[in-house]
């Protein structure tokens, strides 16, 4: 395949100024800690049903490996480790990728950090049972150069799973304005509203890199338990895509 070089060195700067901060709960990274435990419930269970395991078994991704891109501090990696995956994680922010090594040092864990974006594996032939693209697609630089190279990292039977944020009114308001502005969950300007993607959008990008769209879950924020939540339905914010090879 032609290796088209998808890194937005802007972006990548951006968060490398907090790349120390990944494992403050309460930092600059505070949206994707309170996220993560609907993140690895959706993951667990999505695999669990492509490749056939007991989500409520200890380890149900034993034996599977799994490439984590734009993994940042590494906050997906280890609970990935800890179900049981050899893992394989990628940024192309090298702060992060030293906050996530010391971190899965202090905690004894094995996973293989690199520093890079996708293309430096595409080329090389490497292929995963599980993908993932977590609140990776809105920073890149081609949107469907980034699909095509992620789809090209995917084992055949292998499952890609990727999270966005929709390109919707209700989003810029909430995702942005009230996100950014109001709360101050993150920098004001970390996210640019016009590289938002929606599902339309995301589901042809993945078919012509030869993929099936089969699931399409919206991720909300419940205000009053404080914390985010899966709703099926409702994907006018954030939501999750999972995708398998149509071959």
């Amino acid at each position: 395949m032609t290796v088209a070089n998808t890194i937005d060195t802007a972006e990548i700067e951006r968060f490398s100024r907090l790349s120390a901060e990944w494992w403050e709960p309460d930092g600059p990274f505070r949206p994707l800690h309170r996220l993560n435990p609907v993140r690895i419930d959706y993951i667990r269970n999505r695999a669990a049903v492509h490749f056939r395991r007991d989500p409520r078994g200890p380890t149900p991704l034993a034996g599977l490996s799994v490439f984590d891109l734009g993994c940042g501090g590494g906050l997906v990696s280890e609970p990935m480790a800890r179900l049981g995956a050899r893992v394989t994680a990628l940024d192309a922010d090298a702060n992060a990728i030293a906050a996530a090594r010391a971190h899965a040092a202090a905690c004894a864990m094995e996973i293989d950090y690199r520093v890079g974006g996708p293309e430096d594996l595409a080329a090389s032939g490497k292929r995963f049972d599980l993908v993932l693209a977590l609140e990776v697609i809105e920073h890149v630089a081609d949107r469907a150069a980034f699909v095509a190279m992620v789809g090209a990292l995917v084992a055949p039977g292998g499952l890609l799973i990727l999270s966005t944020l929709n390109r919707t009114m209700t989003s810029l308001v909430l995702g942005v304005g009230v996100a950014e502005y109001i709360l101050r969950w993150v920098e004001p300007r970390t996210h640019d509203w016009r590289k938002f993607v929606r599902p339309s959008e995301l589901a042809r990008d993945v078919r012509r890199a030869g993929f099936d769209l089969v699931d399409l879950t919206g991720l909300v924020f419940d205000p009053l338990r404080g914390a985010f939540k899966l709703k099926p339905d409702d994907v006018r914010v954030n939501y999750f895509a999972a995708a398998i090879r149509a071959d």
